[in-house]
């Protein structure tokens, strides 16, 4: 895959090049994983992707597989682990908001039959396919990411600001917003 054209913000890093190879704007529907990429996306805030996904590791040992029945029950002690983990991002609000957010998610599971039916509502339940040829042309923000951080901050999650779920939107492939020229563009539209 060296030789074929992709997006340029991986920049040849291998862990960047990983998922955007075969992660980001894949359309997904598991419940699990919409989970990891909402916790991932909020720790992600002010911080660049790349230093997530080189700690996500860590996150998926020390967050019990991003698993939101036990999170949702983490007791203080848990926060002050996590809190003294450095393999994570030490962040108080942002453990708090993702121990907030997996209760939140639980309810949205219970209320909606699943995350994966409530969530993709915000694109009428199918991916949103655009036609960019540069990076500068994405948006941070889009009316529908604009959407879903009102209902999801009605519901009471944290740290799910427009450009967080946007980015969310992307991981997810709610939006395909590989570029027209990468290889991915149209591979992704085939998942």
């Amino acid at each position: 895959m060296k030789d074929q054209i992709r997006c340029p913000w991986p920049a040849g890093k291998s862990l960047d090049t990983q998922y955007h190879d075969h992660e980001w704007g894949v359309p997904l529907h598991d419940d699990q994983k919409l989970f990891e990429f909402l916790v991932l996306d909020a720790f992600q805030a002010g911080l660049s992707w790349s230093t997530i996904l080189n700690k996500r590791e860590h996150f998926r040992q020390a967050l019990d597989g991003f698993n939101p029945q036990i999170i949702a029950r983490y007791s203080e002690d848990k926060v002050d682990e996590l809190m003294n983990n450095p393999g994570i991002i030490r962040n108080g609000l942002k453990i708090r908001a993702t121990i907030t957010n997996a209760q939140h998610f639980l309810k949205v599971q219970q209320e909606f039959g699943s995350f994966d039916r409530y969530i993709w509502q915000f694109t009428n339940h199918q991916t949103k396919i655009n036609t960019w040829n540069s990076l500068k042309e994405i948006p941070a923000s889009t009316p529908e990411s604009d959407a879903m951080s009102k209902d999801l901050k009605k519901r009471g999650f944290k740290f799910v600001g427009t450009t967080i779920c946007y980015a969310f939107m992307q991981a997810a492939g709610m939006v395909n917003d590989h570029l027209v020229t990468c290889f991915r563009y149209r591979e992704v539209m085939t998942k």
